[in-house]
Protein backbone atom coordinates (compact mmCIF):
# COMPACT_ATOMS: atom_id res chain seq x y z
CA UNK A 1 0.00 0.00 0.00
CA UNK A 2 1.29 3.57 -0.88
CA UNK A 3 2.32 5.24 2.52
CA UNK A 4 0.63 8.32 1.11
CA UNK A 5 -2.38 6.85 1.61
CA UNK A 6 -2.01 5.63 5.39
CA UNK A 7 -2.05 8.83 7.31
CA UNK A 8 -4.99 10.09 4.67
CA UNK A 9 -7.13 6.80 5.30
CA UNK A 10 -5.84 7.16 9.36
CA UNK A 11 -7.52 10.82 9.22
CA UNK A 12 -10.69 9.74 7.62
CA UNK A 13 -11.76 7.07 9.94
CA UNK A 14 -10.81 9.67 12.79
CA UNK A 15 -13.21 12.22 11.01
CA UNK A 16 -15.92 9.05 10.17
CA UNK A 17 -15.70 8.36 14.32
CA UNK A 18 -16.07 12.13 15.67
CA UNK A 19 -19.42 12.79 13.13
CA UNK A 20 -22.69 12.25 14.55
CA UNK A 21 -26.17 11.91 13.54
CA UNK A 22 -28.52 14.96 14.49
CA UNK A 23 -32.40 14.52 14.26
CA UNK A 24 -34.81 17.68 14.05
CA UNK A 25 -37.25 17.61 17.05
CA UNK A 26 -40.93 16.77 16.06
CA UNK A 27 -43.13 19.39 16.33
CA UNK A 28 -46.29 18.77 18.38
CA UNK A 29 -49.79 19.21 16.61
CA UNK A 30 -52.06 21.88 17.04
CA UNK A 31 -53.51 22.37 20.25
CA UNK A 32 -57.95 21.21 19.41
CA UNK A 33 -60.21 23.83 18.93
CA UNK A 34 -63.56 24.74 19.45
CA UNK A 35 -64.26 22.44 22.30
CA UNK A 36 -67.60 22.78 23.88
CA UNK A 37 -70.16 20.86 25.81
CA UNK A 38 -73.33 18.97 26.05
CA UNK A 39 -74.88 18.63 29.42
CA UNK A 40 -75.93 15.20 31.07
CA UNK A 41 -77.81 13.12 33.52
CA UNK A 42 -74.11 12.39 35.70
CA UNK A 43 -71.94 12.74 32.39
CA UNK A 44 -71.27 14.98 29.81
CA UNK A 45 -70.32 15.10 26.27
CA UNK A 46 -67.17 16.82 25.19
CA UNK A 47 -67.02 18.04 21.29
CA UNK A 48 -63.91 19.86 19.49
CA UNK A 49 -63.01 19.96 15.70
CA UNK A 50 -60.90 17.47 14.49
CA UNK A 51 -57.50 18.07 14.13
CA UNK A 52 -55.81 17.81 10.68
CA UNK A 53 -52.13 16.55 11.33
CA UNK A 54 -51.45 13.54 8.68
CA UNK A 55 -49.54 11.78 11.66
CA UNK A 56 -52.33 12.37 14.81
CA UNK A 57 -52.40 9.72 16.43
CA UNK A 58 -54.87 10.13 19.81
CA UNK A 59 -56.17 12.07 22.09
CA UNK A 60 -56.03 13.39 25.58
CA UNK A 61 -58.70 14.43 28.00
CA UNK A 62 -58.15 16.66 31.13
CA UNK A 63 -60.25 17.45 34.02
CA UNK A 64 -59.66 20.39 36.63
CA UNK A 65 -61.46 21.87 39.44
CA UNK A 66 -61.11 25.57 37.62
CA UNK A 67 -60.30 26.66 34.50
CA UNK A 68 -57.63 28.62 32.73
CA UNK A 69 -53.58 28.22 32.30
CA UNK A 70 -52.54 28.11 36.39
CA UNK A 71 -55.14 25.44 37.07
CA UNK A 72 -53.80 22.10 38.13
CA UNK A 73 -55.56 19.53 35.40
CA UNK A 74 -55.55 15.61 35.68
CA UNK A 75 -55.57 13.13 32.75
CA UNK A 76 -59.01 11.22 32.75
CA UNK A 77 -58.93 9.78 29.62
CA UNK A 78 -56.84 9.00 25.90
CA UNK A 79 -58.76 8.34 22.89
CA UNK A 80 -57.49 7.40 19.43
CA UNK A 81 -58.01 10.05 16.43
CA UNK A 82 -60.79 8.93 14.55
CA UNK A 83 -59.73 8.85 10.61
CA UNK A 84 -62.11 11.03 8.62
CA UNK A 85 -63.71 12.81 10.70
CA UNK A 86 -64.73 16.46 11.04
CA UNK A 87 -65.58 16.16 14.42
CA UNK A 88 -64.33 14.39 17.40
CA UNK A 89 -66.38 13.16 21.05
CA UNK A 90 -65.73 11.63 24.34
CA UNK A 91 -68.65 11.42 27.10
CA UNK A 92 -66.94 11.80 30.54
CA UNK A 93 -69.25 9.56 32.78
CA UNK A 94 -69.77 8.84 37.21
CA UNK A 95 -69.82 12.26 37.82
CA UNK A 96 -71.50 14.00 40.54
CA UNK A 97 -75.38 15.80 39.11
CA UNK A 98 -74.90 19.57 40.46
CA UNK A 99 -71.20 19.52 40.35
CA UNK A 100 -68.97 21.99 38.30
CA UNK A 101 -65.74 20.83 36.73
CA UNK A 102 -63.69 22.00 34.16
CA UNK A 103 -62.80 20.54 31.09
CA UNK A 104 -59.40 20.36 28.36
CA UNK A 105 -58.19 18.41 25.46
CA UNK A 106 -54.86 17.83 23.91
CA UNK A 107 -53.58 16.30 20.75
CA UNK A 108 -50.87 13.51 20.52
CA UNK A 109 -48.77 12.53 17.36
CA UNK A 110 -47.33 9.19 16.36
CA UNK A 111 -44.27 10.34 17.77
CA UNK A 112 -46.13 11.17 21.04
CA UNK A 113 -45.43 14.76 21.13
CA UNK A 114 -48.43 16.24 23.02
CA UNK A 115 -50.06 19.70 22.03
CA UNK A 116 -50.75 22.54 24.41
CA UNK A 117 -54.56 22.15 25.63
CA UNK A 118 -57.26 23.39 24.08
CA UNK A 119 -57.48 27.07 24.66
CA UNK A 120 -60.86 27.29 25.25
CA UNK A 121 -61.22 24.63 28.01
CA UNK A 122 -64.77 24.56 28.89
CA UNK A 123 -66.86 24.13 32.44
CA UNK A 124 -69.90 22.14 32.61
CA UNK A 125 -72.51 20.51 35.92
CA UNK A 126 -74.21 17.38 35.20
CA UNK A 127 -77.96 17.44 35.87
CA UNK A 128 -80.31 14.78 36.42
CA UNK A 129 -82.74 13.76 33.74
CA UNK A 130 -85.88 11.58 32.48
CA UNK A 131 -87.98 10.43 29.82
CA UNK A 132 -91.69 9.27 29.43
CA UNK A 133 -93.26 11.84 32.03
CA UNK A 134 -97.03 11.91 32.07
CA UNK A 135 -98.84 14.84 33.37
CA UNK A 136 -103.00 14.69 33.43
CA UNK A 137 -104.82 17.41 32.51
CA UNK A 138 -105.76 19.20 35.45
CA UNK A 139 -109.60 20.11 34.30
CA UNK A 140 -109.75 16.05 34.10
CA UNK A 141 -108.41 14.72 37.20
CA UNK A 142 -106.81 15.67 40.33
CA UNK A 143 -104.00 13.69 40.76
CA UNK A 144 -100.67 13.61 38.96
CA UNK A 145 -101.24 16.49 36.77
CA UNK A 146 -97.91 18.35 38.15
CA UNK A 147 -94.20 18.49 38.74
CA UNK A 148 -91.93 19.43 40.91
CA UNK A 149 -88.36 19.48 39.75
CA UNK A 150 -86.75 19.71 42.76
CA UNK A 151 -88.24 16.81 44.38
CA UNK A 152 -88.29 14.73 40.85
CA UNK A 153 -92.38 14.16 41.52
CA UNK A 154 -95.56 14.68 40.16
CA UNK A 155 -97.98 16.58 42.35
CA UNK A 156 -101.67 16.74 42.63
CA UNK A 157 -102.10 20.54 43.08
CA UNK A 158 -101.61 23.33 40.46
CA UNK A 159 -100.12 25.05 43.19
CA UNK A 160 -96.67 25.29 44.92
CA UNK A 161 -94.80 23.21 45.37
CA UNK A 162 -95.41 22.21 41.71
CA UNK A 163 -93.26 23.66 39.09
CA UNK A 164 -95.37 23.30 35.63
CA UNK A 165 -98.77 21.61 34.84
CA UNK A 166 -101.07 20.43 31.75
CA UNK A 167 -103.85 21.87 31.12
CA UNK A 168 -106.76 20.70 27.73
CA UNK A 169 -109.71 22.05 26.77
CA UNK A 170 -112.10 23.13 23.60
CA UNK A 171 -113.49 26.52 23.85
CA UNK A 172 -116.71 26.75 22.07
CA UNK A 173 -115.61 28.29 19.04
CA UNK A 174 -114.05 24.68 18.73
CA UNK A 175 -110.37 26.22 19.19
CA UNK A 176 -108.08 23.45 21.21
CA UNK A 177 -106.16 24.77 23.98
CA UNK A 178 -103.41 22.77 25.15
CA UNK A 179 -100.88 24.43 27.33
CA UNK A 180 -98.04 23.78 30.02
CA UNK A 181 -98.60 26.37 33.22
CA UNK A 182 -96.27 27.41 35.60
CA UNK A 183 -98.04 28.17 38.82
CA UNK A 184 -96.65 31.55 40.41
CA UNK A 185 -94.98 35.14 39.94
CA UNK A 186 -91.71 33.72 41.01
CA UNK A 187 -91.37 31.08 38.06
CA UNK A 188 -90.97 31.50 34.69
CA UNK A 189 -91.23 29.40 31.33
CA UNK A 190 -90.66 29.65 27.71
CA UNK A 191 -90.72 27.91 24.63
CA UNK A 192 -87.38 27.27 22.84
CA UNK A 193 -88.92 25.92 19.44
CA UNK A 194 -88.47 22.78 17.92
CA UNK A 195 -85.67 20.02 18.51
CA UNK A 196 -85.32 17.06 17.36
CA UNK A 197 -83.64 16.17 21.13
CA UNK A 198 -83.61 17.86 24.47
CA UNK A 199 -79.75 17.70 24.46
CA UNK A 200 -79.68 20.74 21.89
CA UNK A 201 -81.13 23.07 24.57
CA UNK A 202 -78.21 23.40 26.91
CA UNK A 203 -78.64 26.82 28.35
CA UNK A 204 -81.02 28.57 30.10
CA UNK A 205 -81.92 32.21 28.30
CA UNK A 206 -81.73 35.47 29.83
CA UNK A 207 -84.67 36.96 28.58
CA UNK A 208 -87.72 36.03 26.37
CA UNK A 209 -90.22 34.78 29.32
CA UNK A 210 -93.84 34.32 28.87
CA UNK A 211 -95.38 37.05 30.96
CA UNK A 212 -98.66 34.89 30.88
CA UNK A 213 -96.77 32.25 32.51
CA UNK A 214 -97.79 29.57 30.17
CA UNK A 215 -97.28 27.89 27.04
CA UNK A 216 -98.67 25.89 23.80
CA UNK A 217 -97.77 22.39 24.68
CA UNK A 218 -96.85 21.79 20.68
CA UNK A 219 -94.80 17.89 20.26
CA UNK A 220 -91.42 18.73 19.19
CA UNK A 221 -90.82 21.77 20.91
CA UNK A 222 -88.44 22.15 24.18
CA UNK A 223 -89.21 24.39 26.98
CA UNK A 224 -87.10 26.14 29.29
CA UNK A 225 -88.38 26.83 33.51
CA UNK A 226 -86.90 29.48 35.96
CA UNK A 227 -87.98 27.87 38.99
CA UNK A 228 -88.62 29.78 42.20
CA UNK A 229 -85.90 28.50 44.03
CA UNK A 230 -83.54 29.84 41.59
CA UNK A 231 -82.67 26.99 39.24
CA UNK A 232 -83.26 25.69 36.15
CA UNK A 233 -85.05 23.26 34.06
CA UNK A 234 -85.99 22.04 30.75
CA UNK A 235 -88.65 19.87 29.14
CA UNK A 236 -89.22 18.12 25.19
CA UNK A 237 -93.14 17.74 24.73
CA UNK A 238 -92.96 13.68 22.77
CA UNK A 239 -97.10 13.16 22.91
CA UNK A 240 -99.88 15.53 23.67
CA UNK A 241 -103.80 14.64 23.61
CA UNK A 242 -106.74 15.51 25.74
CA UNK A 243 -105.85 13.63 28.87
CA UNK A 244 -102.30 14.03 29.49
CA UNK A 245 -98.65 14.66 27.99
CA UNK A 246 -95.95 13.31 27.70
CA UNK A 247 -92.65 14.81 28.54
CA UNK A 248 -88.64 14.29 28.49
CA UNK A 249 -86.97 16.47 31.43
CA UNK A 250 -84.27 17.37 32.83
CA UNK A 251 -83.52 19.48 35.92
CA UNK A 252 -80.01 21.50 37.02
CA UNK A 253 -79.64 20.96 40.92
CA UNK A 254 -77.27 23.75 41.01
CA UNK A 255 -78.89 26.82 41.57
CA UNK A 256 -78.38 30.18 39.91
CA UNK A 257 -76.68 27.41 36.84
CA UNK A 258 -78.09 27.91 33.57
CA UNK A 259 -76.90 24.50 32.29
CA UNK A 260 -78.99 22.50 32.35
CA UNK A 261 -78.41 33.39 35.12
CA UNK A 262 -79.20 35.44 38.96
CA UNK A 263 -82.85 35.05 39.95
CA UNK A 264 -84.58 37.81 41.25
CA UNK A 265 -85.07 37.76 45.23
CA UNK A 266 -88.46 36.76 46.50
CA UNK A 267 -89.17 37.29 49.97
CA UNK A 268 -88.88 33.89 52.07
CA UNK A 269 -92.68 32.39 52.09
CA UNK A 270 -94.07 35.13 49.89
CA UNK A 271 -95.13 33.32 46.34
CA UNK A 272 -97.99 35.01 44.38
CA UNK A 273 -100.09 32.79 42.55
CA UNK A 274 -100.42 33.25 38.48
CA UNK A 275 -104.31 32.95 37.09
CA UNK A 276 -104.46 30.51 34.53
CA UNK A 277 -104.38 31.82 31.14
CA UNK A 278 -105.97 30.08 28.21
CA UNK A 279 -104.10 30.93 24.74
CA UNK A 280 -106.07 32.39 21.78
CA UNK A 281 -105.12 32.86 18.30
Amino acid sequence: MNRLLLPLLALGILLGGCSEKTTAPVAPPAAPRGLFSITGDRQITLVWVANTEPDLASYLIYKGPCGGPDCAYTRIAAIAAPAGSEYVQYVVTGLTNGETRFYAVAAVNRAGVESDLSYNDVHDTPRPAGTGLQLNNFIVYDSKIGYDFSAFARTNTPDPPTDIFFGYYEDTAGFVHQQIFVPDYSTDIQDAGYVSALDLVDFAPDSGWSPSGTVEAVKGHAYVVWTRENTFAKFRVTAVGPTQVTLDWAYQTDPGNGELKAKRATPEGVVQRRPVVWLRR
